[in-house]
């Protein structure tokens, strides 16, 4: 186990059952017996029974308690054990975030963000923390004299707990929340559960880096209980992910919240005119050195301001138990694999760029986008309808697209891939050509000409020049010497990538 051999442990029996209750940490004040689920508070060395914890939501998480690794703070490599886990839900979706005991005595929170991991610890703003509704979505804020952007604004409240825990916001009652996000990829947690605001700072992490031991057995999932009936047709409904929001009847394709959970009230919404996936439900497959499997899929269709022509692409959504979700995006311009970025670019003043981690990202398009069509299972809830405002920008290294609501903005960045890797990753060789798009070459600026390049433009120009004596000798009492065209771009997208909001 990773932590200190010097620090003093203190155990006493809980107050409810008079089970061993054990704290690791001096910081942590709170702890929930693992026998009677009550809830303590430690007063010097005297335990405080408050009342009973609600049972844990079962996200299907690799961590558990106990678990240990090492992370790369300050360029040191330290040890660290998961010794509580919290449970909040908010507008957004329910999240869990882990306390995590360091060698060095101090807490710090292992938290999911859009189904990636990252790893946080408390720090001072250096200032007097404004009231969360006087933060403003997509505006700057700077915290010890960086500048962050404001990326989400909400509600939140504490639903379970377990373990060792700091001190704890009172259960069920909504306090603020705040995001911040940089261009550098960090993210900035305030969260008005506690008085001053706790205020955090970290990165995202990959649980491979931390080199976790002691992770849950995949078989140890757990999914009883997660069988309902269709409330539209009485169809039964599997429910694969406890993370999920929405999902959809295989029967009758309607979209079935499950915001209250599953053996809550369920509320449906038809849909109609669908929209086959090329690519079906369940499928599993390798991209990027990474196994996903695809459990969700949405069409959407964008339109340009001041346009009435529609666009339309489709978003699978893939899931990782270690990696989280990704969203695989098939448009006109051909396929893409991105994930929702823990930063948040910096946008120029004239929206025409943004810069995310050092590189600086072009505009290429601005549209208005509408979910019209959901299948499979997602962890936010979603809509058929949902509307948000996007921006699509391109660089020599990547892809990077801008997703904003009313209380969010989400970036997400990514990569083209070619038809055929898709097919071959998910072992559709018989589809290729319904796969195939016109893929594009890699975003690489060349120095000089290539010969097929010169041998090209000499072709234009001989046609030009054709055109250009035609018209001159042309005459209009003869012939139609006027000629007129036109060119939209077929607009298209890098996503559109609803990531559904944040874990907080």
């Amino acid at each position: 186990m990773a932590t200190d051999p010097t620090q003093r442990y203190y155990r006493a029996p809980c107050p409810g059952c008079g089970a061993p209750v054990e704290f690791k940490s001096a910081q942590s004040t709170h702890a929930v017996c693992g026998y009677c689920q009550s809830t303590v508070v430690r007063s010097g060395e005297v335990l405080t029974r408050l009342g009973k914890m609600a049972e844990l939501f079962d996200d299907h998480s690799p961590l558990q308690l106990m678990a240990s690794g090492r992370i790369q703070l300050d360029g040191k490599n330290v040890p660290f054990t998961l010794i509580g886990r919290l449970q909040y839900k908010g507008d957004a979706g329910v999240w869990t975030e882990w306390a995590a005991f360091l060698s060095d005595g101090t807490l710090a929170t292992l938290g999911e963000d859009n189904g990636a991991y990252v790893f946080t610890r408390p720090i001072d703003p250096g200032r007097e923390m404004p009231a969360p509704e006087r933060f403003r979505i997509g505006t700057t804020t700077a915290i010890n004299g960086k500048p962050y952007s404001v990326a989400y604004t909400g509600q939140a409240q504490l639903i379970s707990a377990q373990g060792e825990l700091p001190k704890l916001p009172p259960l069920g009652q909504p306090f603020g929340m705040v995001e911040l996000r940089s261009s550098d990829g960090e993210v900035v947690s305030i969260d008005y559960g506690h008085t001053p605001p706790n205020v955090e700072r970290g990165r995202a992490v990959l649980l491979e880096d931390l080199q976790l031991q002691g992770l849950k057995d995949e078989s140890a999932k757990h999914e009883k209980g997660r069988q309902f009936s269709c409330p539209h047709c009485g169809a039964p409904v599997q429910v694969q992910l406890s993370t999920s929001k929405s999902i959809t009847c295989g029967s009758c394709a309607s979209i079935i919240s499950l915001d209250s959970g599953v053996g809550g009230e369920l509320r449906s919404a038809e849909q109609d005119e669908p929209v086959q996936p090329l690519i079906p439900l369940g499928s599993k497959g390798q991209l990027q050195g990474v196994h996903w499997q695809v459990v969700g899929f949405q069409h959407r269709m964008g339109v340009e301001p001041g346009d009435d022509e529609h666009f339309g692409w489709s978003e699978y959504l893939l899931y990782n138990q270690k990696r989280g979700f990704a969203f695989l995006v098939d448009s006109e311009e051909g396929w893409s694999m991105v994930r929702p970025t823990t930063g948040a670019p910096q946008m120029a003043a004239t929206g025409r760029s943004a810069t995310y981690m050092g590189t600086k990202y072009d505009l290429k398009y601005t549209y208005e986008a509408e979910t019209t069509y959901v299948l499979g299972e997602f962890y936010w809830q979603v809509t058929r309808g949902q509307k948000t405002t996007n921006r699509d920008f391109a660089s020599s290294k990547g892809l990077l697209s801008m997703e904003q609501s009313p209380n969010e903005i989400t970036w997400s960045a990514g990569d083209k891939i070619s038809s055929d890797t898709v097919a071959k990753a998910f072992k559709l060789e018989d589809k290729k050509d319904v796969l195939q798009r016109d893929d594009p070459g890699p975003f690489v600026a060349k120095s000089g000409l290539g010969c097929g390049t010169i041998i090209l433009l000499a072709v234009v120009i001989l046609i030009l020049l054709i055109l250009l004596s035609r018209c001159s000798s042309c005459d209009p009492r003869v012939e139609n010497c006027s000629s007129s065209s036109s060119y939209r771009s077929s607009g298209g997208s890098y996503g559109g990538y609803s990531s559904g909001g944040s874990h907080k």
